[in-house]
């Protein structure tokens, strides 16, 4: 019979092998799962693997979506390792997108290209506004952090829908829920002719390399891993946890709100009640997959966009539901909290001890 072993430390090999021993289960599971639902597993993984590749306006739509998967989910990176478990950045992608949009919308023939670093502005500015109630919260109540920024994802979603069903509506929109078309000079300028990456995915890669500084070169990124693995030790060491705290929902707002904004001001130029896609959420697994490391995140997010163009391609050329997207991602999560169990315990064959 099989059974876990404690190992006396933990496996440095399994904590990478475990993310690439993850996916091998979820597409096998993957394969399993369309040979049950009478699909040709060959060609359904053609769908979520090969056809997001396959040319260059493929790999653009793959950036378009991994940008927004990555900002959220460095700044999460930052939260996860200060020991705050931040749960609601779709709420403060959301409520960065409505900020952001609400500077696009005062732009007229006259408005010069200004207006671009301002839209971003705001929707840092209003991402950090959202996750400072959490911190708040936080701080002077004791409140969950997790219940608190996840019950706020409803209150971004309300206030969203407030906007664009209302105030902010389009009056020659055909009674459609959505803003008018942002003027062309608020949008994100595109990288290359032909495909819709912008100025958003280097802003992406750029901070990567801001967070791996942060982290690993300078005294506040290690007060704020310190503070998350050993807080006494913190402590005695004079780090202060309210600022920790703080630091930690401030840089992860603000990062959540920057997508929002360039979701907003690039592929979509015009704010409508399907802003919230999801992102905020996917971008937890895309954090854990990625180790809370920048370089790792960056190859989990662009996994992540395959997920999500695989399950709208298997939608529209297969016949199945697009919820296969989530039906992946949790596929990879679960998948991936089972194979960490091999970094603390090793598989032995025979009885165990008495």
């Amino acid at each position: 019979m099989l059974r876990l072993e404690p190992r006396p430390r933990p496996s440095r090999l399994w904590s990478y092998a475990s993310p690439l021993l993850a996916l091998a289960l979820t597409v096998a599971i993957g394969v399993a799962l369309f040979a049950a639902l009478g699909k040709d597993p060959v060609r359904g993984l053609l769908v979520f693997f090969w056809e997001p590749v396959k040319s260059q306006y493929a790999i653009g739509e793959l950036l378009v979506k991994a940008t927004p998967l990555l900002l959220i989910a460095l700044g999460l990176a930052v939260c996860f390792r200060s020991n705050v478990w931040n749960t609601g950045a779709e709420g403060q992608f959301v409520i960065g997108a409505v900020a952001a949009s609400g500077v696009a919308l005062l732009a007229d023939a006259g408005t010069g290209p200004w207006i671009v670093p301002a839209v971003l502005a705001a929707g840092v500015a209003g991402g950090m506004l959202w996750a400072a109630l959490v911190a708040l919260l936080r701080d002077r109540f004791n409140a969950s952090e997790i219940l608190v920024s996840l019950m706020l994802v409803y209150v971004a979603t309300l206030v969203l829908g407030y906007l664009v069903y209302g105030p902010w509506k389009d009056p020659a929109g055909y009674n459609f829920p959505q803003t008018r078309a942002f003027a062309a000079v608020t949008q994100i300028p595109r990288l290359m002719a032909g495909s819709r990456v912008n100025l958003g995915f280097v802003i992406a890669l750029v901070g990567v390399v801001a967070l791996w500084i942060f982290l690993f070169r300078t005294r506040a990124g290690f007060a704020q891993q310190v503070g998350g693995l050993a807080p006494a030790a913190a402590r005695y060491a004079g780090f202060s946890s309210r600022r920790a705290l703080w630091t930690a929902l401030l840089i992860s707002g603000g990062a959540a709100g920057l997508a929002g904004a360039l979701e907003v001001a690039g592929p979509l130029g015009q704010l409508t009640p399907y802003v919230p896609a999801g992102y905020g959420f996917a971008a937890i697994i895309v954090a854990f997959v990625g180790r809370l490391h920048p370089v790792g995140m960056v190859f989990s997010a662009v996994l992540m966009s395959m997920f999500y163009i695989g399950g709208e391609l298997a939608q529209s050329r297969l016949g199945l539901p697009k919820s296969l997207t989530g039906v992946f991602q949790g596929l990879l999560l679960f998948t991936l909290l089972a194979c960490d169990t091999l970094i603390a315990y090793r598989i032995r064959t025979g009885k165990g001890v008495r």
